[in-house]
């Protein structure tokens, strides 16, 4: 969907089968000895960077106000539409990051695509924020793919209860115009956020 879309923020993810049976892989970003960059951090407030937004804030163990802050930027803003698309129950920092080139990546989609509202995540930051043209237009392309072939490809691995879910949620963001705020009747913060 990522790629279908032209988000571009996902690695290359293929089934293969493993000891314990089907299962994905995605293709290794970076080089093992260089770690990534983090876009995600846990920060007091009055530490808050430059380029950075606050996600949500918390209380530290002694009780000093901090905040969940993430990247600003474009890249950023396209994965927190694409991960509302999959309904990502997951999205932690630490499954964020940039390479050596600065390019952006999501990793672990394990929890997504659930017909039940789930969406999870620590990039907040954007809730109610227009959309940026370029992702009203990838969620176009999206959606004018799930009524042709994705629909059908997405068959062996989604339910049809499932494929209907991520369309209605392709339609309500594009209907919408924002990013989507978070729940108010549940949880809406993965564990751990970083």
């Amino acid at each position: 969907m990522s790629e279908t879309g032209g988000f571009g923020l996902v690695p290359e993810t293929v089934l293969r089968d493993g000891p314990l049976g089907l299962g994905s892989v995605q293709r290794w970003v970076g080089e093992p000895e260089e770690p990534l960059e983090e876009v995600v951090d846990i920060v007091l407030r009055a530490r808050l960077r430059p380029g950075w937004v606050v996600g949500f804030e918390a209380e530290d163990l002694v009780g000093r106000e901090v905040v969940v802050a993430h990247r600003d930027g474009p890249r950023m803003r396209s994965m927190a539409v694409l991960d509302a698309v999959l309904n990502n129950a997951d999205r932690k920092g630490g499954h964020l990051a940039l390479d050596a080139d600065g390019r952006l990546w999501g990793f672990d989609h394990g929890l997504v695509c659930h017909a039940e509202p789930k969406l999870r995540t620590v990039l907040w930051g954007f809730a109610g924020d227009p959309l940026d043209p370029a992702d009203v237009e990838r969620l176009g392309r999206l959606r004018a793919a799930l009524e042709g072939d994705l629909c059908d490809a997405l068959g062996p691995l989604l339910t049809a209860e499932e494929r209907v879910a991520l369309t209605r949620r392709v339609d309500r963001i594009l209907a919408s115009g924002v990013h989507p705020l978070p729940p108010r009747h549940r949880y809406g913060i993965p564990w751990p956020p970083v």
